[in-house]
């Protein structure tokens, strides 16, 4: 027997916001703790040759986005 169009369309974009939101979190995970590493590199003794405000930036920039990607995954707001 056959499903109608409405109903294998809503599971398709269910799977698909499903698939979305797990990679913004996994993205958003990783991007967060990148900036926190740029941010407290000079005491687990990693050395850039980057000066420190732009490493600051870097870093500040990677959280926020970060934020912003675990947000998205939240949301799920795919399609407006």
């Amino acid at each position: 027997m056959l499903m109608p169009a409405d109903r294998d369309e809503d599971s398709r974009t269910r799977g698909y916001k499903l698939r979305r939101s797990i990679m913004d979190y996994g993205m958003g995970v990783i991007i967060v703790c990148l900036g926190f590493f740029f941010l407290f590199s000079s005491t687990l003794g990693v050395v850039f040759n980057v000066d420190d405000k732009l490493r600051y930036v870097f870093g500040g920039l990677c959280i926020l986005y970060g934020l912003f990607r675990v947000y998205r995954g939240y949301k799920k707001n795919y399609f407006n």
